[in-house]
């Protein structure tokens, strides 16, 4: 019964400890700066539409949405970049959880990119064309 009662909480809003986890990630980041990620998009947004939604709010420089190398669909996720952090805020207030292209739209400050590690190199096969697998042991 009290599993249904926090379920039910959930769903209605009324849980303190989730507004409070989650609501300071979405509203309450300022943006640092010009360029913004917009996560939610159609798999039907194309660049011009991105463009097109975001320019009401001020000069932009780029509108890129982000997609797969093989299959050249959208991933979902694109970039937008102003020339001022005052047109890129207003942007952000104006465009975060509306619609575009029938779903709703997230619009965050952009994190600089992650750095990757190295590709890790193959390990060599021995004489006899076996190799070590660290995982399960010998493999041929």
């Amino acid at each position: 019964m009290a599993f249904a009662s926090s379920f039910r909480r959930v769903l209605t809003g009324s849980s303190t400890i989730l507004q409070s986890q989650f609501s300071p990630a979405r509203f309450n980041s300022t943006v640092t700066s010009p360029k913004l990620f917009v996560s939610g998009l159609s798999r039907l947004t194309t660049d011009e539409k991105l463009k097109d939604a975001f320019s009401p709010f001020g000069q932009l420089l780029e509108a890129k949405v982000i997609t797969d190398r093989v299959s050249g669909r959208s991933k979902g996720f694109g970039f937008v970049t102003y020339t001022t952090l005052e047109e890129a805020e207003k942007a952000r207030e104006g465009m975060n959880a509306k619609f575009l292209d029938g779903w709703v739209i997230f619009v965050d400050p952009a994190k600089p990119r992650e750095p990757r590690p190295p590709p890790q190199q193959e390990p060599e096969s021995s004489e006899t064309g076996f190799r070590t697998n660290k995982t399960i042991g010998w493999c041929g």
